[in-house]
């Protein structure tokens, strides 16, 4: 019986210790993408003009600042390594800030891709650098929202001696009562109603758009489209990830073994894999940015090869 239990308890750390180099393998591949995308947008002047390449540039750097910071807490979380109360808190809003950056900016390129298919004439006026430069302040502020929401309750209700202790780094660590989890879950649901109300919207009109377009402007409102399809999927992907405290809360209450098994999923599904969509939307669908990613890409090799 000992003997049993002795095996699969190691055939349990093996499995996990397989799942973290997953995670770590998925990471390092993605950021590495995302820094060559990120290299490719700087290298070329054109891209610092045009509204749709700027906001892709800050989903890629958010992307690549939530990668690293999730990463460092599933780590500290495996290893049980406690932090400091005070460190916890700055890694916990720079994760909670970052982690809806994403969806919001995500929201802004649909607007975006709206303003230039059903009101061409303005989109130049709309989507200026200048605006963009606005726009992404007001997105940075938005995606503070619910990161004020909970530091704003945690400040309120944690004693003098909590912020002298050491803790295992997670965002609910700062949700001490019932009613603060199910505010922060009201607050996750009004962003996902609103970006979703939004999302419908600039489809239905581009829908509208691209049926009575003449036929040499199908083709570019059909890519635009497409587009629009896969910022949506990308977006729903991240939506549910502000299912998932909800979802992995109620999990918990039920088998601890399941929590982990579900939480590492929807860490995976819905935290690694809308990231990995950001290259494959800009990175290679896009003809201008894929030109200047292969040019780019051809150049270093050969420099390295003389070299």
């Amino acid at each position: 019986m000992a003997a049993n239990i002795s095996v699969a308890g190691g055939f349990l750390l093996r499995q996990i210790n397989y799942q973290i180099i997953i995670v770590q393998i998925l990471v390092i591949i993605f950021l590495w993408v995302n820094m060559l995308l990120i290299v490719t947008f700087f290298k070329k002047e054109c891209f610092y003009a045009s509204a749709r390449y700027i906001l892709f540039a800050v989903m890629l750097l958010s992307d690549s600042m939530v990668l690293i910071v999730s990463d460092v807490l599933l780590i500290l979380s495996y290893f049980q390594l406690t932090v400091h109360v005070w460190l916890c808190t700055i890694i916990s809003a720079v994760t909670l800030i970052y982690a809806h950056v994403t969806p919001v900016t995500l929201t802004a390129m649909t607007l975006e891709r709206y303003a230039a298919i059903c009101m061409p004439l303005r989109h130049a006026e709309l989507c200026s650098t200048r605006r963009v430069m606005f726009f992404i302040l007001v997105i940075h502020g938005i995606s503070s929202g619910p990161c004020v929401v909970i530091l704003s309750m945690f400040f309120a209700s944690a004693s003098l001696s909590f912020y002298k202790q050491s803790m295992i780094c997670s965002a609910e660590r700062f949700l001490f009562q019932t009613w603060q989890q199910h505010l922060w879950y009201a607050v996750s649901q009004i962003y996902f109603l609103i970006m979703c109300i939004i999302l419908v919207f600039c489809y239905e009109r581009i829908m509208k758009v691209a049926k009575a377009a003449s036929l040499e402007n199908k083709l570019s409102t059909q890519k635009g489209l497409r587009t629009v399809l896969l910022h949506a999927f990308q977006l729903l992907l991240c939506l549910i990830q502000l299912w998932c405290p909800f979802i992995e809360a109620a999990v918990f209450q039920i088998d601890l073994n399941l929590f982990s098994r579900v939480r590492y999923f929807n860490y995976i599904m819905f935290s690694l894999a809308p990231r990995c969509l950001s290259p494959l939307i800009y990175g290679l669908r896009d003809e201008t940015f894929f030109l200047a990613l292969k040019n780019y890409t051809c150049f270093s090799l050969s420099k390295r090869s003389i070299f």
